[in-house]
């Protein structure tokens, strides 16, 4: 017997449905792993910045290296930029980016260096030279010139580092880390390097 004639028969239409059936149920358990897949994957969000020339990926934990530099060099800029006029700006732009715990240290550092600022009259300006990120401690170097200037005295110039650790918590970053000194880059491998080297005899 053919199988057209086969399906012409009740038995056919009976074998027809089981295999519907089948064939329905599997495209059932296919649609709802689907949908959990979907559901349980990050999405990704794509950004160009304007202080970038190529695109970076974020998503709700992650962010590129760029996304991470690019957010360094603006409170590298942000932070070693700053005039009597600027300073208490500074301290509520930077705020909503600070991690709980070091929420409190931060911005009493910044009270005691905004009254400092405002009683000299002095003003900050920091020009960056490398952006470093390092991967294996999340961290971001943004290292330049800082010149600070009062008002009847000459720029000084030094050098200086901005160190960061941010994180992404829901596509936003959050400041995790800082720290501020007047040195070279104070990267894993430097310190792993200057640990290794012997010490001179003193003396």
């Amino acid at each position: 017997m053919r199988w057209s004639d086969f399906l012409q028969t009740w038995d056919g239409h009976e074998t027809e449905n089981r295999f519907s059936r089948v064939i329905i149920i599997g495209l059932l358990v296919i649609c709802v792993i689907t949908s959990l897949a979907a559901w349980r994957t990050e999405r990704s969000i794509i950004l160009v910045p304007p202080s970038l020339t190529q695109e970076v990926e974020v998503t709700r934990s992650q962010a590129s290296s760029e996304f991470k530099e690019s957010w360094g060099l603006f409170l590298a800029e942000l932070l070693g930029n700053t005039t009597p006029a600027n300073a208490d700006f500074l301290k509520t732009a930077v705020e909503p980016l600070l991690a709980p715990d070091i929420y409190r240290s931060v911005l009493d550092a910044m009270s005691d260096q905004i009254k400092a600022i405002k009683m000299d009259r002095v003003a900050i300006s920091f020009t960056p030279r490398h952006v470093d990120y390092e991967a294996e401690t999340n961290k971001v170097f943004v290292s330049g010139e800082l010149k600070s200037q009062g008002p009847s005295s000459k720029p000084d110039v030094k050098l200086r580092t901005y160190e960061f650790i941010i994180a992404i918590k829901n596509y936003r970053p959050r400041l995790e880390y800082i720290d501020v000194y007047p040195d070279s880059p104070r990267t894993l491998a430097r310190l792993q390097a200057t640990q290794g080297q012997p010490h001179e005899a003193k003396p």
